[in-house]
């Protein structure tokens, strides 16, 4: 009774593991670099020739000249891929207020002269630590000090971060955004 049973079962294993195991991811493969090459090669960002980052995973930027992303509460580094995760941290944990307070003292430091108030989604991680867009008026807080340390009129800075804004998805998904390093690479483009 076990014999007639079995065969069965590893014939029907056998069956589906090479189609769900083999033929369906395949196909789902090449169907995705046939319609959307780009993203199914990770969105890859370049310059010079050469690979600059993702479009969809934050990069750690730091110097001044360059517009910041949010933090990263990922470890052992910022922005690591393979340790997807927010802090977990409520609003009352010190850690938290301890974070966000060295990204005030940060970007007050870098930009001692900047009176604004700085957007909230500079001074917090995101929910997976990975985000690669900033508000908008995060990104136009900074402009002042990236055009400061770049040398440039900070009238062509804010232009260039007013174009860079995208709209929320089919108009009504998610928020106004502005993918930084799509921003950053522009920047260097600019003379």
């Amino acid at each position: 009774m076990i014999r007639s049973q079995l065969r069965p079962t590893l014939v029907t294993f056998a069956l589906l593991s090479v189609l769900l195991g083999l033929i369906y991811p395949l196909a789902v493969t090449g169907i995705a670099q046939v319609a959307f090459p780009h993203q199914a090669n990770g969105s890859v960002m370049t310059a010079g020739g050469q690979p600059a980052g993702s479009a969809l995973i934050g990069q750690p930027f730091d110097d001044p000249k360059y517009f910041w992303g949010r933090l990263s509460a990922t470890g052992p580094f910022p922005y690591n891929s393979a340790s997807s995760s927010g802090s977990n941290y409520g609003p009352l944990n010190p850690a938290l207020v301890a974070a966000a307070q060295a990204r005030i003292d940060a970007l007050k430091a870098a930009d001692p002269g900047n009176p604004a108030p700085i957007p909230v989604d500079l001074v917090t991680a995101s929910g997976s630590g990975l985000d690669p867009d900033i508000s908008p008026a995060a990104a136009l807080y900074q402009v002042h000090r990236v055009a400061k340390a770049r040398g440039l009129d900070e009238k062509a800075v804010r232009q260039l971060a007013e174009q860079h804004i995208q709209e929320r998805q089919f108009g009504f998904l998610g928020e106004p955004r502005v993918n930084v390093l799509k921003l950053n690479l522009a920047l260097d483009q600019t003379k």
